[in-house]
């Protein structure tokens, strides 16, 4: 149906202002920018607090140390996790800096952060000389040498009895019920989930349930639980655990993982 309509009534793509800008807003804690999509690419960061991504696929937690890529005609949302400074780098598809064609997370270093604000600074129209104008063409050749990390978040399957389990697992990020438990409900073997749920993901179920683990993690500390609390919530029988959790997802502590670099 949403391609019928699209075909329809099609959307008629608006250029920017410029064919890069940028945008710093502030946003509460559980305020998000709802499902869209643009013909513009937009990379975003957290300036302050974590950010979430959703795309239909896939969903990502970011520290204020990572940036998402999200080419055109992505659909995606985000959300503010504790109290966020979003910056949003916008830029018209003749000057991408990079030819993926699908979302991609790198690293957000300091001279890519301070780039982004201060090409912010001037607004949308931003003049010819301003602080802005120079700021944009640097940026984008720090982009352009800017290589993707392999940090895949949390990929999403489509087939409906994964979909439940991921849903439930989300829900209760404990739980500890496994494939066999669930091939029960579904009349399936766990054998045949997990390799259903290997070719839709990428990732093992129990590899899965890590990188959902961690980015549960990531929202609870950024909201300031302890590690002690977050590690028994998360299933995990001491602290330590977690962490070795922790770092063999991220190759990081929490508390470096989730610092700004």
């Amino acid at each position: 149906m949403k391609e019928f309509l699209l075909k329809r009534y099609p959307i008629t793509p608006r250029p920017l202002p410029r064919q890069v800008l940028a945008s710093v807003v502030r946003y509460r804690h559980g305020e998000r920018v709802t499902w869209h999509q643009h013909r513009h690419g937009q990379l975003v960061f957290a300036i302050r607090g974590v950010l979430r991504v959703l795309t239909p696929t896939r969903t990502w937690t970011l520290p204020q140390s990572r940036a998402v890529w999200l080419p055109s005609d992505v659909d995606h949302e985000l959300h503010a996790v504790g109290e966020t400074d979003l910056c949003s780098v916008y830029i018209e598809p003749e000057a991408f800096p990079w030819s993926w064609s699908e979302p991609a997370v790198i690293a957000a270093s300091s001279l890519l952060r301070e780039l982004a604000v201060a090409l912010s600074a001037d607004g949308d129209e931003y003049t010819p000389g301003s602080l802005a104008a120079m700021s944009a063409p640097l940026l984008l050749k720090v982009l352009a040498e800017t290589k993707a990390v392999p940090e895949p978040g949390v990929p999403l399957p489509r087939d409906a009895r994964l979909l439940k389990i991921c849903e439930h697992m989300m829900n209760d990020p404990a739980s500890e019920h496994s494939l066999d438990f669930w091939g029960e409900q579904f009349g399936a073997s766990g054998r045949t989930l997990a390799r259903c749920f290997k070719v839709e993901t990428g990732l093992t179920f129990g590899a899965w349930r890590q990188q959902m683990r961690v980015a549960e993690a990531m929202t609870r500390l950024a909201l300031g639980q302890p590690v002690a609390r977050v590690s028994l919530e998360l299933g995990y029988n001491s602290a330590s655990a977690f962490i070795a959790m922790f770092r063999q997802v991220t190759g990081e502590s929490p508390q470096r993982y989730l610092a700004s670099k």
